[in-house]
């Protein structure tokens, strides 16, 4: 189970970083900031549907973060998650730029689908909002995926709105900072854009790892414990 459960936490983030970034990097003159917005979303509705039964499909180090503090996963379980998230979101970032640079003209330096504030945003949001702003929206999608799953595996429609909440988090995020939420996510486009898209790499690392805890923090006021699962409960039902 656990084998399965960190190849699907790779594959999940590599997935989302092609295809979502990838709307952003190929195709965000085509398809707009609502376009960019529902490409995550679908995105991460598909890979719910079809990696949730096997790692709960967290493919966000903030996910994975706010699993662990509500206890329905254990240390190991996330070191080992988060290991997979990260190298599967280079991995993902790296065939993306492969890609790009197949296309005449296209410019990857300083940009290629990272996040950014200052010079780097698209309304100059300052190094505080930026911070603010991927806080609260990493909690609501924190929020979002423990409040609907009360468990590990994510079944039935739990992946509806937890797609629903990425792409509403992306049209009100983009215009800011690009649109984070998720480290994993942010770290592999840093890596080939390089400049200030590095510099800039530690705000969209940390800030959603806290909005990831204050969420937890918030479930468990508004959720109190009952039917929560562990991973270990999940395997061993499987």
């Amino acid at each position: 189970m656990q084998t399965r459960a960190v190849i699907s936490e790779f594959l999940g983030t590599l997935l989302l970083v092609f295809f979502a970034v990838g709307s952003a990097v190929l195709g965000a003159q085509f398809i707009g900031t609502l376009g960019i917005a529902l490409a995550f979303g679908f995105t991460l509705l598909a890979l719910a549907y079809a990696l949730g039964p096997i790692s709960g499909c967290h493919i966000n180090p903030a996910v994975t973060l706010g699993m662990l503090c509500a206890r329905r996963i254990d240390v190991a379980t996330a070191v080992r998650y988060w290991i997979a998230q990260f190298v599967g979101g280079i991995v993902g970032a790296a065939l993306l730029f492969l890609l790009a640079k197949q296309v005449p003209g296209l410019q990857t330096k300083g940009a290629f689908g990272s996040n950014g504030y200052g010079d780097r945003s698209d309304v100059h949001i300052n190094m505080g909002g930026a911070f603010l702003a991927e806080v609260v929206l990493t909690f609501l999608l924190v929020f979002v995926v423990l409040a609907v799953t009360h468990r590990v595996a994510v079944v039935g429609f739990d992946g509806l709105p937890i797609g629903i909440a990425l792409a509403v988090i992306h049209l009100v995020g983009i215009p800011l900072t690009g649109t984070s939420v998720n480290p994993a996510r942010s770290l592999g486009p840093a890596i080939f854009a390089g400049g200030d898209a590095l510099s800039q790499l530690w705000l969209f690392i940390v800030a959603p790892l806290v909005g990831g805890v204050i969420a937890a923090l918030v479930h468990q006021l508004t959720h109190p414990k009952g039917e929560e699962r562990t991973i270990a409960d999940e395997a061993s039902a499987a």
